[in-house]
């Protein structure tokens, strides 16, 4: 089942990470020019009806996309990273 991650952030705690990132960083740049829903249309039909839900689509791909970018060849360390 294809999985979907929605953010929002927690309105008790007293630390915000979208404080703490500057405006001019470029992850939050790309994210605002950088539109992947349609990614999601797209791999529906790979997906099952039954079963755990899995990884949004959408995070995979930009987890593989910071990958690519910061040049970290394993998933793994691509998610120690972040």
């Amino acid at each position: 089942m294809q999985g979907y991650k929605s953010y929002e952030e927690k309105l008790f705690y007293t630390f915000r990470l979208s404080e703490r990132v500057p405006v001019n960083n470029f992850y939050r740049r790309l994210k605002d020019v950088l539109d992947l829903s349609f990614i999601r249309k797209y791999t529906q039909e790979y997906y099952g009806k039954e079963g755990q839900t899995s990884i949004d689509p959408v995070v995979f791909f930009k987890l593989m996309l910071i990958g690519y970018l910061e040049n970290i060849p394993s998933d793994r360390k691509i998610v120690a990273n972040t």
